[in-house]
């Protein structure tokens, strides 16, 4: 009996780790939450089909691609190169999928509730799958391969899965820790801060001559798309609309 017991509990403690900690806000803060994700999931919908179209017609916004590309060209110096390679090696194949496994297995093991880092697992993997299937099928020609700064890359080009992936990364990351956060200042900042290394990333992968600047923006558009999914499975699942003492206690308990 004592033994089962044992088991029982060791069972449900496991189980604990992977319940979710509901937190109570206001109804308006959990209103703001759903319309945020939809506007998100919308607005990137509307860009990546807007962009996509442009690509396959040749036509439309794909007309910025070779003067990007020509401007960049003349704006090449030998530390600008060496400084966008090292972005392009922190932010690559190999560097960045450590990071992403690294910080999602060490969160998910210090977190009191397992709910946010498999939440960034998910919205990474959902953001692949995406990549992988859309890639083959548009089959999207990269720049030439005599603009290419640092090796030969045959693969399709739109869209871009180093922009997405670190997009999905930062994105999804900073909303996670930063909505749980009092004030609402901190978490704009955070995002305008990842938004910056997102941009640097996606101007990156246009300098070294390996996208175009659209494939740029569909990867973007599709990035908007993934985090909306993740702020509206986050709040449908963790938020609940609470009295102001219930917040206060709430806002209290996160912060210990």
């Amino acid at each position: 009996m004592t033994q089962t017991t044992g088991q029982a509990g060791r069972l449900r403690r496991f189980h604990e780790r992977f319940i979710v900690e509901e937190r109570r806000v206001p109804a308006s803060s959990r209103r703001n939450l759903v319309i945020i994700a939809i506007a998100l999931m919308v607005i990137g919908l509307a860009a990546f089909v807007t962009v996509l179209d442009s690509v396959l017609d040749r036509d439309g916004l794909s007309a910025i691609d070779a003067p990007v590309e020509r401007w960049l060209e003349t704006g090449r110096t030998e530390w600008v190169t060496t400084a966008m390679i090292v972005v392009a090696i922190g932010f690559g194949p190999v560097v960045m999928p450590i990071i992403i496994v690294i910080t999602t297995v060490a969160w998910g093991i210090a977190a009191k509730h397992a709910w946010r880092p498999l939440l960034l697992a998910g919205g990474m993997l959902l953001g692949l799958v995406i990549v992988q299937c859309l890639a083959p099928l548009i089959s999207r020609e990269r720049p030439p391969i005599s603009d290419m700064l640092f090796g030969v890359d045959t693969t399709s080009s739109f869209p871009s899965g180093h922009v997405m992936g670190v997009a999905d990364f930062l994105l999804i990351s900073t909303y996670l820790v930063f909505s749980r956060h009092r004030r609402p200042v901190v978490m704009v900042l955070a995002f305008v801060a990842a938004s910056g290394i997102v941009l640097l990333t996606a101007a990156c992968r246009i300098y070294l001559g390996y996208h175009w600047a659209t494939d740029a923006l569909g990867s973007l558009s599709l990035s908007l798309i993934v985090l909306g999914v993740v702020i509206a499975i986050d709040t449908w699942r963790t938020v609940r609309v609470g009295s102001p003492t219930e917040v206060v206690e709430s806002d209290l308990a996160r912060e210990e």
